[in-house]
């Protein structure tokens, strides 16, 4: 059990046992000595609404705060039932490790959000998802701002954690490498801070995914393999950082490694079931390997990619809910393995349609470029078609255009 565990189970205990006794006790030797809050408030500086909260045990009565009492009402004054020092001192001291700000459910109702949004980023445009998580960074913000335990600091700090991951996948998407730097920079110094092995695999894998659509493939390859390093090996985090891997590889023209990927991806999704939000972005779905396997296959150039898009593309588009980011890929996919089995033809008309989807973003308008520049190599004309829809969809906004 991690020590903060322990000295929350035993600040609970001690609370259970008896805290709110101090409280009780300043309020009965006041009572005693006739002496009235407000009185009390003016002689040791504070409100007396805040005295009335020790009182009812709402708030620590800390060592400073009996002490402020006895000046008041005298040493004696104060009834312990024959508690000593070091007793009393333990009580408070309960007291102050299990005192917090943070209400009762608004940390399980912040760290619900958090699932909502990872689950949301697949139908939600980024740039929609980001105001989002903004926002709920800076409420997390405010409760740290706050008084809180031991254990909800460590929670508050990890539901940070997820959400700049996140905020950084938005920025990338966006094409905002800058601000998705800095995003995973709060993300990695979180995961240090509380020892979150998780996170600290998932900003890898991130950096990686970057690194792939920017065309750093050798970079790929090494911060995939060094999330894996840093993941549990029974996490989603390294799942999607092997099948990384494979499509870096892929990117490298390397069969060997890129199939050996794959099958390592196949082996740890086996008997896998469908977690609870199949949509979650740090969850793995292994419904995902078969994409994952068409887009792999596509960029090594594999003749059987045509087939796998194929089958990809239409499990998705009759699934219900639909997911319209997972169609956008597989389209783009298919194109690219249309091309490359001659059919030029069938790859613009794909193309266009992933372009009328409203769902491009940076981070995969390059892709569709890609398969746009092939078929020009075979029909110009049904490129230039592509291309017009491209430019006047998309990069008539700055924000929209590629990276690079």
């Amino acid at each position: 059990m991690a020590p903060a565990t322990v000295l929350t189970d035993c600040s609970q205990s001690l609370w259970d046992e008896g805290t709110m006794e101090l409280g009780a006790m300043l309020k009965s030797a006041r009572e005693v000595a006739g002496i009235g809050l407000r009185e009390v408030a003016r002689q040791t500086n504070y409100t007396p609404s805040y005295l009335s909260m020790v009182e009812k045990g709402t708030r620590p009565a800390l060592p400073e705060i009996v002490a402020a009492y006895e000046r008041v009402l005298g040493p004696d004054a104060i009834l312990t039932d024959g508690r000593t020092d070091g007793e009393l001192e333990a009580l408070a001291w309960a007291q102050r490790v299990s005192s917090s700000d943070v209400g009762g459910g608004v940390l399980e109702g912040l760290e619900r959000r958090v699932d909502d949004l990872a689950s949301a980023y697949t139908n939600t445009a980024p740039g929609e998802l980001l105001v989002e998580v903004a926002q709920h960074l800076r409420l997390a913000g405010r409760m740290l701002d706050g008084k809180t335990t031991l254990a909800q600091h460590r929670r508050l700090v990890v539901a940070v954690g997820w959400l700049s991951v996140l905020a950084s996948t938005c920025h990338i998407d966006l094409g905002e490498l800058r601000a998705a730097d800095a995003r995973l920079g709060v993300a990695k110094g979180i995961a240090a801070e509380a020892e979150h092995r998780e996170i600290a695999a998932w900003i890898l894998e991130t950096r990686a995914w970057q690194k792939l659509i920017s065309g750093d493939f050798v970079a790929a390859v090494e911060l995939s393999r060094a999330a894996q390093d840093a993941a549990p090996r029974d996490s989603s985090a390294y799942i999607q950082a092997t099948a990384q891997e494979g499509r870096a590889l892929a990117r490298l023209g390397d069969p060997a490694g890129t199939h050996f990927a794959l099958r390592r991806v196949a082996s740890l999704v086996s008997g896998m079931g469908s977690p609870d939000r199949p949509e979650h972005h740090f969850q793995y779905d292994p419904a995902k390997s078969d994409a994952y396997v068409a887009t792999t296959l596509a960029w090594l150039g594999d003749p059987a990619a045509e087939s796998h898009a194929r089958h990809v593309l239409a499990d998705l588009t009759s699934a219900t809910p639909t997911r319209p980011r997972r169609i956008l890929t597989a389209s783009i996919d298919l194109g690219l393995a249309l091309v490359a089995a001659g059919k030029p033809d069938e790859a613009a008309h794909v193309a266009l349609g992933a372009v009328t989807s409203g769902r491009l973003v940076p981070s995969n308008i390059w892709r569709l470029s890609e398969v746009v520049d092939r078929i020009g190599q075979r029909d110009q004309a049904d490129a230039a078609t592509v291309r017009v829809a491209i430019r006047d969809t998309y990069f008539a906004d700055s924000r929209l255009r590629p990276s690079r």
